[in-house]
């Protein structure tokens, strides 16, 4: 491959089935993406080969989806062919999209779609299995990693628009979420801290259908100084690594916070934590996966 690759952006789309893939190419086209999905992995490299020698500027920005339906050995080759786009000087990214595997169950029960590797005799689920280990090499390449459990469409083509746009101005996006434990862990947090250990306010009666957004939770959060120690260790930590994530030029970081339900103390900190870091940062924003759970809190762990 030859120079004049320097001009191009390519974003590759992958990910589990029902990940949300497609509201994530959709939402690059809007953001004027040429796009393509299901590409064959052995008509990559051609197509970029074309696209970099074409008079027309329309393929200097694409996108393009590759999933399951290619074969093994193809699928272990892209990782080393985005290092040959990279160094040949190509602005190349992964875009991975997961999801767990009971909200994958979830939505194909609700749309009843048929999941790619079904065959006879291999269940929903072991095809879900098959699909992630399938797609290892690729998740292991990426730039950029989305969970979309706990997410709705306009959510996602939210999220999609910050990391293209932050990755495109050279700024570092930081993002702060809550979770539940109880929920799963975030598939794309970079660091994950527990605030399990911490005074719960589920067992006050009054405060627990409230949340750590509510002034009574707050008060009783804030009258407890372990609860500020942790604010306290978890800012010194991700402050000291910002400098390193600027230098390898990554256009996001992702800190989760979590507690067991995901609807008192972890959104709390959260809060504490952005509004210390957006006065230091430019681009810093707050996601509470937990919050749009509907249904009443379930019992919390002591």
């Amino acid at each position: 491959m030859q120079s004049g690759f320097d001009s191009m952006r390519i974003i590759v789309v992958s990910g589990l089935s029902g990940s949300g893939k497609s509201v994530a190419l959709h939402m690059l086209e809007d953001l004027g993406f040429y796009c393509i999905d299901n590409l064959p992995v052995a008509l990559l490299k051609p197509f970029i080969s074309q696209a970099v020698s074409s008079a027309e500027s329309t393929y200097a920005r694409s996108a393009i989806g590759l999933d399951a339906r290619n074969a093994l050995h193809e699928i272990a080759t892209v990782p080393r062919l985005i290092d040959e786009l990279k160094l040949s000087g190509i602005d190349c990214q992964v875009l991975y999209l997961v999801a767990n595997e009971e909200e994958l169950l979830r939505r194909f029960a609700e749309t009843r779609r048929k999941h790619p590797m079904s065959r006879e005799q291999v269940g929903l689920r072991e095809a879900i299995d098959r699909e992630r280990r399938l797609l290892e090499p690729i998740a292991y390449a990426a730039d950029m990693i989305i969970d979309t459990s706990r997410m709705g469409i306009h959510e996602l083509r939210q999220i999609v628009r910050m990391r293209v746009d932050q990755r495109a101005t050279g700024r570092l996006s930081i993002t702060f979420e809550s979770f539940g434990f109880k929920h799963g862990i975030p598939g794309d947090a970079d660091f994950v801290f527990d605030a399990r250990s911490l005074p719960n306010p589920y067992w006050e009666a009054a405060l627990r259908p409230l949340t750590g957004r509510d002034t009574e939770v707050i008060r009783y959060l804030e009258s407890h100084e372990s609860v500020a120690r942790l604010i306290d260790d978890i800012d010194r930590f991700v402050e000291a690594r910002i400098p390193e994530y600027q230098a390898s030029s990554r256009g996001y970081l992702t800190v989760a916070v979590g507690c067991t339900g995901g609807q008192h103390r972890s959104v709390y900190i959260v809060d504490r934590l952005v509004a210390r870091f957006a006065t230091r940062h430019m681009q810093v924003a707050a996601r509470h996966c937990a919050l749009i759970v509907a249904g009443p809190p379930e019992p919390a762990d002591q």
